[in-house]
């Protein structure tokens, strides 16, 4: 019977210390492999939490907290990390969402004006492209935003200056993660009503998750962070 004992008390292969840390991609798919049944849950919740609707900028700060630690590979208490992040963070992120949705609807109005506009005259072409560049800088500056707002407590001002700088030297990532989310959505819209499922198991925190994958490094380098990868970390929850 030693060898039954051994199948499930012996160590395990671990890893090589010498193995190249995965990037890109290649640690998306990791991340989301070893979290999927956590993401599952955390969609749940988020669902829950933001039924009330003015609860909604809350409990999407709560979910890109929790996104976070995804990411950086820390110890993940779902339930504890979600409810704390949702209650320490529901004024700033109620304030924050006000005026990041005002600013998203400027912009969308204006670029559905200057589009039904253009088709008469091409000069207002011009401030068209201005208010797609303009409404594009303020979604990765939302994104941006809302990262740095859970990784270090920052004054309003200070918290808007650093997201515009991480947006200005690192949009890629974050466009491209946006477009992953728009990927996701146009799915369930595409495959609809095989698809009915996918938002109430994965596609808002899976989105989530993707935004902070993509905005991660640019939030690390404005707060001049090391890096915070524990490879060994577990998830416990």
């Amino acid at each position: 019977m030693q060898w039954l004992r051994e199948m499930w008390t012996r160590e395990g292969p671990g890893i090589p210390k010498d193995a190249p840390k995965k990037t890109g991609l290649a640690l998306f798919a990791e991340i989301l492999v070893r979290e999927w049944w956590e993401m599952v849950k955390l969609n749940i919740l988020f669902i829950l939490a933001s039924l009330l609707v003015v609860t909604l900028p809350a409990a999407l700060v709560a979910m890109a907290r929790v996104s976070v630690t995804f990411v950086e590979d820390r110890n993940t208490y779902l339930l504890r990390d979600f409810t704390e992040a949702f209650l320490r963070y529901f004024w700033r992120a109620t304030a924050w969402g006000l005026v990041l949705a005002g600013g998203l609807a400027i912009g969308i109005h204006a670029i559905v004006a200057y589009t039904a506009g253009a088709r008469d005259n091409l000069l207002l072409s011009v401030p068209l492209a201005i208010a797609l560049v303009a409404t594009a800088f303020v979604t990765v500056l939302a994104c941006h935003l809302i990262i740095l707002m859970v990784m270090r407590d920052l004054p309003a001002s200070r918290l808007l200056r650093l997201a515009a700088l991480a947006s200005i030297i690192r949009p890629l990532p974050a466009l491209a993660a946006l477009a992953f989310v728009a990927s996701l959505w146009l799915a369930h819209i595409l495959f609809y009503p095989v698809s009915v499922f996918m938002p109430a198991t994965f596609n808002f925190s899976l989105g989530m998750f993707a935004v902070v994958f993509g905005a991660h490094r640019a939030a690390v380098m404005v707060l001049e962070l090391p890096p915070y990868r524990k490879p060994h970390a577990r998830n416990a929850s």
